[in-house]
């Protein structure tokens, strides 16, 4: 396990960089994490963030990337065409799992690509 500190708080990761604890997820926590990874987060970038964590909240499982793309894919593009490879573009450290880590949700339930 690996740790981060974000405000003065030690944030735990798995081996995977995934976080130990849903709850210990703040908007601060995913800038450090997306900053380690080279990611500027844009307004789009939280759209897709929010709408997974909220979805996470409600239901204990990740939204699927069709999900992902119904709810948010007007942001991520544009326009109403909305593809996989558009979530990709926007999160290039794996799509769909990239989201999640950033979302704070746990590896063992980001199982999309």
């Amino acid at each position: 396990m690996t740790t981060m500190q974000v405000n003065g708080a030690d944030i735990d990761f798995n081996p995977d960089g995934f976080l130990s604890d849903f709850h210990s997820w703040s908007r601060d926590v995913a800038m450090a994490m997306a900053e380690e990874q080279g990611l500027e987060l844009t307004d789009c970038h939280w759209d897709v963030i929010s709408f997974m964590r909220d979805f996470f909240g409600d239901f204990e499982t990740p939204p699927s990337p069709k999900q992902i793309i119904a709810a948010c894919g007007e942001k991520i593009t544009g326009s109403a065409k909305c593809r996989q490879k558009d979530l990709k573009a926007i999160f290039p450290n794996g799509g769909c799992k990239q989201a999640c880590q950033l979302a704070g949700l746990p590896r063992h339930y980001c199982h999309s690509p």
